[in-house]
């Protein structure tokens, strides 16, 4: 039970990565925040956490909107007491060339990644300088944090810009014992990657199995697609480590297609 009675907060947690990650938690003792941009789909996840055993609930939070975040933070420090942990993790993926990128998807991508990581983690923050019990903020970045891959010009410039939010977050937390740090996985079977396999296939001409064999897995060193239960453990691992000795870091769990 390493996370014995600690509060997080998990953005997009209703599903994929998110979900896996907040049964996880739950399981080793922390008290999870499901925000999600559904209030259904968020209580379900919290309901099936607590029929387990755990202490979960459900925040309605659009991570684009400042008064839906703040809120969302306000009735979770008000149930549990406060926050320990936020795991910035919302995201969605539009593929598309430069040259065809719609200016609003654009706009949309980044709003989601990047203003959705930095509304959170001010919320938090606030929060936890003032519990002065420190803190971890992690963000999920992708290896997509350290390379580019066409069509996604928009999701790779979110996820590099992630390491320097978590760079200027470790800086200025330290003083109050907060990290922050980035995990970067690599393709996670999710629905979020299932949807890229037609789409890929589209754009490249070639079929779906050559997108999953030639494109997602071909850099990784045993054809794996990494897993949400592999993304999970980092989490845990990087939320219970004692000390800024670990902050502003990305940790890359890719199945070595990407070595750091």
């Amino acid at each position: 039970m390493q996370l014995t009675d600690k509060v997080a907060l998990i953005t997009g947690a209703a599903s994929g990565i998110g979900k896996e990650i907040a049964i996880e938690y739950a399981r080793q003792g922390a008290k999870v925040v499901i925000a999600d941009l559904v209030l259904e789909a968020a209580s379900a996840t919290a309901a099936a956490i607590e029929a387990d055993g755990g202490q979960a609930m459900a925040v309605a939070m659009d991570v684009t909107n400042e008064a839906q975040v703040e809120q969302g933070v306000r009735d979770a420090v008000a149930h549990f007491g406060g926050i320990d942990v936020l795991i910035s993790n919302a995201g969605i993926q539009i593929i598309s060339p430069v040259v065809d990128y719609a200016f609003d998807q654009w706009k949309k991508m980044l709003a989601i990644h990047l203003d959705g990581a930095f509304l959170t983690t001010r919320a938090c923050m606030r929060e936890m300088i003032k519990a002065g019990k420190g803190g971890a903020i992690i963000y999920m970045g992708s290896v997509h944090s350290h390379e580019g891959s066409p069509f996604k010009s928009a999701y790779v410039a979110a996820k590099h810009g992630l390491l320097g939010l978590a760079k200027v977050v470790a800086k200025e937390g330290a003083k109050d014992r907060i990290r922050a740090n980035v995990i970067c996985p690599g393709f996670v079977r999710t629905p979020l990657v299932d949807k890229q396999i037609p789409e890929q296939a589209a754009q490249l001409h070639i079929s779906e199995d050559d997108v999953v064999k030639k494109v997602m897995l071909k850099d990784t060193i045993d054809g794996e697609f990494t897993t949400t239960q592999d993304v999970a453990q980092t989490a845990i691992w990087l939320a219970q480590f004692p000390s800024t000795a670990l902050s502003g870091q990305s940790i890359v769990v890719s199945h070595g297609w990407y070595m750091q």
